[in-house]
């Protein structure tokens, strides 16, 4: 099984200069030879593979020199990922995914960082510093231990200007957590983050509405400052700390929810929620973006995958809010869709519903459903 660590370093200013050169010369190589692929196709309908471009690049690197000086890894590596993008968009038509563009250059102002391999050692953890090709070592803080053999490190700058180093590790054991014999299922929304089944409900922190007022501050500062000035940068900078701070909050809170959830229970039901459609309606959009419904379901599920829990997904048109979850009774209530009714009670079977929690059951009872379904399969 394959894990990922991600730690920050604290490059030296010589060591910093060669990584926004490393930086440069990577956004080159891709922007490059995604001109030269898409003017050949223009001109006689034929592409550059992986392999031509790689014996090109051996060439452009004799009459540049300058892209002798960073890491050839790190350039070799830019080809790969340009090709994966056109593979990626090839697959997506296949499909008929119209969702799926085609490659873009890159820019100064995308998230600037590179990936390098490790190959005879060449990466190595040195107790509070790691070895980087052509950057020697580099402090880094190693908040956790690494485990299974190293594959590749990726090395990134944040828009605040800090530097953090991504390690992909294989070989690394899984690890079950103990069985609970416990079922839930969760009904995400944005008054409150989750609803359970059980009754348990988690709070929604709304970290970005919270300090909206103090970004908008900090953005009209950065506003009205000189364009090319110092002042200007500190002031960019700022803005960026904030937004940096508010997805560590939102990632932290995600990350303590989602690992307590997998630990208390063996099944996990959650609905399949399409929220690049749900994120169309304008006046929660900037809701949902907040809460992170996305990423936490992908916690879940990697998660779950991780230490032997179940975590299913119901599909998207399943009718949770709008089936009555009492045993026996199965009334549809199709005024529920109407978001503003809160609680309803069944005229069937006389039960009084509160809407989210009675949406958590029946997703506990379709996700046990599906599972069932999958183990006799």
């Amino acid at each position: 099984m394959e894990k990922g660590y991600k730690f920050r370093i604290y490059p030296t200013k010589s060591q910093e200069v060669l990584l926004r050169k490393t930086f440069g010369c990577v956004r080159y190589v891709y922007n490059s030879y995604l001109a030269k692929r898409q003017e050949l196709y223009r001109t006689s309908g034929q592409t550059m593979g992986y392999k031509e471009c790689s014996k090109d690049l051996t060439q452009l690197k004799q009459e540049l020199v300058w892209l002798k000086e960073p890491d050839s890894i790190a350039l070799q590596s830019a080809l790969e990922h340009l090709q994966h993008a056109y593979d990626c968009y090839f697959d997506a038509r296949e499909r008929g995914d119209k969702n799926w563009g085609l490659p873009s250059f890159k820019s100064k102002k995308d998230r600037q960082s590179y990936k390098t391999k490790s190959v005879n050692g060449n990466i190595k953890l040195l107790g509070n510093k790691i070895r980087l090709p052509k950057l020697g070592e580099v402090d880094c803080r190693i908040s956790k231990e690494v485990k299974g053999r190293l594959l590749s490190a990726t090395l990134s700058q944040a828009p605040s200007g800090k530097y953090y180093i991504s390690l992909c590790c294989t070989g690394v054991a899984a690890q079950p957590l103990p069985k609970t014999g416990s079922a839930i299922a969760l009904d995400l929304g944005l008054k409150e983050f989750a609803i359970c089944s059980n009754g348990e409900r988690y709070p929604n922190h709304r970290f970005y509405k919270n300090h909206e007022k103090k970004l908008a501050k900090l953005q009209r500062r950065h506003s009205r400052k000189q364009s090319g000035s110092r002042n200007k940068d500190k002031a960019r900078r700022k803005v960026a700390l904030l937004h940096e701070y508010i997805a560590n909050c939102r990632m932290d809170y995600l990350h303590k929810l989602s690992t307590s959830l997998i630990r208390e229970h063996d099944v996990i039901g959650i609905e399949g929620l399409r929220v690049k459609s749900m994120v169309k309606d304008r006046r929660l959009a900037k809701s949902i973006h907040d809460a992170g419904w996305g990423e936490f379901a992908r916690m879940l599920q990697y998660k779950g995958d991780r230490y032997g829990k179940s975590v299913v997904r119901t599909d998207p048109f399943f009718a949770s809010t709008q089936l009555c979850s009492t045993p026996g009774c199965s009334y549809k209530n199709a005024e529920t869709k109407d978001l503003g009714v809160r609680t309803w009670t069944c005229p069937e079977c006389g039960a009084q519903h509160d809407r989210d929690e009675n949406a958590a059951v029946n997703t506990l009872y379709e996700g046990l459903r599906l599972l069932s379904l999958a183990s006799s399969e």
